[in-house]
């Protein structure tokens, strides 16, 4: 992936908690982001619309766009609306894909952008990165991160259960992404930004001691804190690397063989606990196996519909899919037979842990 756009490395605000729809409709009335209220709101087909009715009266002037798909054609259709009219700022409520088609359009057009995110599926709500899908493969964008981040956790809990919950596997995924990050600086001297380490570890960390779930507004606030973050790291050193290794490469090469087999948090959760048992941290892997299974994670191919043939060829395939990373993966280097073997062990190895 090229280095990630790095104009804003942080938000300029940045609020989780309940009820904090109310604070994106202060934020949009007191002229911080535009004074005339020319601002493009941007939601999805789910809860988006519903949220900038709440808003509508604070918006005056603005226009609303419904998109879908998280397609690179949405985004591009979205970027011919904008040029339209001359707007302040984009504002994007919903979801990962929503969000993600937003930031594109936003960047390409070189406006400031406001994420409202009503989903914890995934680091995408502060990210500088966009994924979306072109020709049927998803590909990963660099974009400006929003200046402000706002997440309503009353609509987080109206939202689908299992996609709140695949935002734990995304972050869960940091711990191995920063040892595959280590790794490649002791193989072949890959720097690394301490700074983006200690910001996606912190949250991930975070999540794998918090002893609550999704019911418990604590542990849904240090969730969405962490996604935020995980961005956050990204944008700080202007590569995705603190959030993605191996695991996302496993991710990704799921996406192509098997597309639509899981989310991206579920997969990315399942590709670390793998590549934390090839890498033999024996701890690191208890803690993980033992957080996806709380919140009832997939940890095993057959947890996501994949035969045991199916994710072999998938691992197979994953370095291919970032070509200029250096992981677990491409230093063990493993033949078919080895990764036949392998994953025989760690299914072993997660009964002996977990039962």
């Amino acid at each position: 992936m090229p280095l990630l756009a790095r104009t804003i490395l942080t938000p300029l605000h940045i609020d989780v908690r309940r009820g904090a729809v109310a604070d994106l409709a202060t934020i949009l009335a007191d002229g911080r982001i535009s004074a005339g209220g020319d601002v493009a709101v941007v939601v999805g087909p789910g809860q988006g619309g519903q949220i900038a009715e709440l808003v509508r009266p604070a918006l005056r002037s603005a226009d609303v766009f419904t998109v879908s798909g998280g397609t690179l054609d949405a985004a591009d259709e979205l970027g011919g609306k904008l040029r339209e009219r001359s707007y302040d700022a984009v504002v994007g409520i919903g979801g990962g894909k929503t969000i993600d088609v937003a930031k594109y359009a936003a960047t390409r057009r070189g406006l400031p952008m406001v994420t409202m995110a009503t989903s914890l599926a995934n680091d995408g709500i502060a990210s500088p990165v966009a994924s979306l899908i072109t020709g049927g493969l998803k590909g990963s964008y660099g974009v400006h991160i929003p200046i402000a981040v706002i997440v309503d956790l009353d609509f987080v809990a109206a939202g689908p259960d299992r996609h709140n919950r695949a935002g734990i596997g995304d972050v869960v995924s940091n711990i191995s992404a920063l040892a595959d990050w280590e790794l490649a600086r002791q193989v072949r001297g890959e720097p690394v930004d301490g700074l983006a380490a200690s910001l996606a570890r912190m949250g991930a960390e975070a999540v794998l001691a918090h002893t609550g779930d999704m019911t418990d507004d604590a542990f849904v606030t240090v969730l969405a804190e962490a996604l935020i973050s995980s961005g956050l790291a990204m944008a700080v050193c202007g590569s995705s690397r603190p959030a993605s290794g191996g695991c996302h490469e496993i991710m990704h090469a799921i996406d192509t063989l098997f597309p639509g087999t899981s989310s991206h948090g579920e997969l990315a959760g399942l590709g670390a606990l793998f590549c934390t048992f090839l890498r033999g941290d024996r701890r690191r892997f208890a803690e993980m196996a033992a957080c996806l299974g709380r919140h009832r994670l997939p940890r095993l191919p057959a947890d996501v519909g994949l035969t045991d043939a199916q994710f072999v060829e998938a691992v197979q395939f994953a370095p291919a899919t970032r070509p200029d990373r250096y992981t677990i993966l491409e230093h063990l280097a493993m033949s078919v037979t080895e990764t036949r073997k392998q994953l025989a062990d760690y299914a072993g190895a997660l009964r002996d842990h977990c039962g």
